[in-house]
């Protein structure tokens, strides 16, 4: 079996980038947003209890869940955003129990996560790498990416755990600051991971 790894780090820390790098050294990657948004999406049964608890506005007439109406409620609604979390990320977890089968002849495979740590989906994974990158940096990222305003990316941010402690859970980090090159962080990790792997009972 592969060794799981997972990659987290605040908003704006730049994780899909330093997971775009890894793809293309041919390391499988598993979106842990994108699988939830499918799920939220394509599970008849998630859609059921999602109407449930944020009423019929959260999906549009084509059947399209309206993700700018929930996470309008979820990120002022931390018992609405419990509740989400408690339906989406076991189904995310099993996903990806199931995709880390179809890869298990990899030297390691990556699971992306914004909430790793937080949502307890560390647990299943042989070690963590977190991005980081100074607040100031993370936060004017994600106002140009996601086209948020201040107030709604320290909202969102208010759902991650601090830096500093995220950083308490980490084997590996890779800095993303704009001054220390990412390429040679991300070989350098590869070659250790590629070597841990190989170490794996």
């Amino acid at each position: 079996m592969a060794l799981k790894v997972g990659i987290t780090g605040g908003i704006g820390s730049g994780k899909s980038v330093v997971c775009d790098i890894f793809r293309l050294l041919g390391v499988p990657i598993f979106n842990s947003d994108l699988e939830s948004r499918d799920i939220l999406q394509s599970d008849e049964g998630v859609r059921i209890v999602v109407r449930n608890i944020f009423g019929p506005e959260a999906y549009s007439s084509d059947g399209t869940p309206d993700r700018k109406f929930i996470a309008s409620i979820v990120f002022s609604d931390k018992s609405k955003l419990a509740k989400l979390n408690a339906l989406i990320h076991p189904a995310v977890n099993k996903r990806f129990e199931d995709w880390c089968v179809l890869h298990a002849e990899n030297d390691y495979v990556i699971k992306e996560a914004a909430i790793l740590v937080e949502s307890g989906a560390y647990k299943q994974l042989n070690c963590i790498v977190v991005v980081n990158a100074p607040e100031a940096l993370r936060f004017k990222r994600a106002a140009e990416r996601d086209h948020l305003t201040v107030e709604e990316i320290i909202s969102r941010s208010k759902n991650q755990m601090p830096e500093k402690e995220l950083n308490t859970y980490a084997d590996y980090k890779i800095m993303n600051d704009e001054a220390s090159l990412l390429i040679p962080q991300v070989m350098k990790l590869h070659s250790i991971l590629k070597e841990r792997a190989k170490q794996q009972p």
